[in-house]
């Protein structure tokens, strides 16, 4: 058994923790925040010492029109200064770059010009190629890169080893990403592919990080399981707000995590007068059955989601069809 890094006291200063809740919880409310909410959620994460703040994808407006989306699907440069004007504190500003959703050679400046500091390059296991090209583009700019390889629970072992050893060996990656899309995951199997992507880290000198998803009530679980093995970048939202089951609730991380940096007071606060208003106005994430059962099941969530924005509560019919097309 590989030794865990610390334990339930240590302060581990290479934690580094994002916040995703405008990304993540964008697929929940088509990316539609007020000024007032991101501003007040900036301001929240630099008091509660957050390393990182990711505001959106910066996403195609040729394949996607912006007339049918909030800002932050888009996240362009002027609509972020608005929010952090030259992001004067500790805190490093984040984007996500989806493979094949995005113009990465035409919509990024270089990061001397940017306020942005990381790029987080979002693809499938099949897409490895093409996320190194724009890591690569990325890294040549001047920009941290990360590596989220979504869906990982139906990869198999070979693909797995494949992919972490091409952004290994061919990339110049930062942090290479465990994504838990389906919330398929339990501590255990957690724990054993974050050593598989540790081993690759130690020997190419890259960091690894966590996305979980709580389609099994396992996101906070799986995030400090991995994170005592030495995974140090972990993901988390404000409340868990992220698509279908949402996410590692911050508020959970920030009380977990020993290092005085990081302070509850502001976020509480923040989910007090923000998150509360926002779930009453309609918008709908968290654990609930029919999440519960695609993770089971080890299956993408829209059928949950469709399920959900029914307002259907025939767990049992559901549960039958999605085993019928299983």
């Amino acid at each position: 058994m590989a030794p865990r890094k610390g334990n339930l006291m240590t302060v581990r200063t290479d934690v580094k923790v994002l916040d995703a809740t405008i990304r993540d919880g964008g697929l929940c409310n088509n990316f539609e925040f007020t000024d007032e909410f991101v501003t007040e959620l900036y301001k929240t994460n630099v008091k509660s010492g957050v390393d990182y703040m990711e505001f959106g994808y910066r996403a195609s407006k040729n394949l996607f029109d912006p007339k049918d989306f909030g800002k932050w699907k888009f996240c362009s440069e002027e609509d972020i200064r608005s929010i952090v004007g030259e992001n004067v504190s500790d805190m490093k500003i984040a984007v996500m770059a989806d493979v094949g959703r995005c113009d990465f050679k035409e919509d990024f400046i270089p990061k001397s010009e940017s306020v942005i500091d990381m790029v987080r390059v979002a693809c499938y296991i099949h897409q490895i190629p093409a996320a190194i090209e724009m890591i690569e583009h990325f890294h040549n700019l001047g920009y941290e890169t990360t590596c989220n390889i979504m869906a990982i629970s139906q990869a198999n072992t070979e693909q797995i080893d494949a992919a972490l050893e091409m952004l290994g060996a061919q990339s110049h990656v930062d942090v290479i990403y465990l994504v838990d899309s389906y919330g398929s995951l339990y501590p255990e199997s957690a724990a054993n592919l974050s050593k598989k992507y540790l081993e690759i880290g130690e020997k190419y000198g890259k960091a690894i990080g966590f996305h979980a998803h709580n389609n099994q009530n396992l996101a906070f679980a799986n995030t400090i399981e991995t994170l005592s093995y030495g995974v140090s970048y972990l993901d988390a939202t404000a409340s868990g707000m992220g698509r279908g089951s949402g996410n590692c609730a911050m508020e959970l991380l920030l009380g977990f995590l020993k290092n005085p940096k990081y302070s509850l007071y502001s976020l509480l606060t923040f989910i007090e007068k923000y998150i509360v208003p926002l779930r009453e106005s309609g918008v709908v994430w968290g654990y609930d059955i029919q999440y519960m059962l695609t993770g089971q099941l080890n299956r993408h969530p829209r059928e949950a989601m469709a399920f959900t924005a029914e307002k259907r509560q025939d767990y049992c019919e559901f549960y039958k069809s999605l085993l019928d097309n299983f």
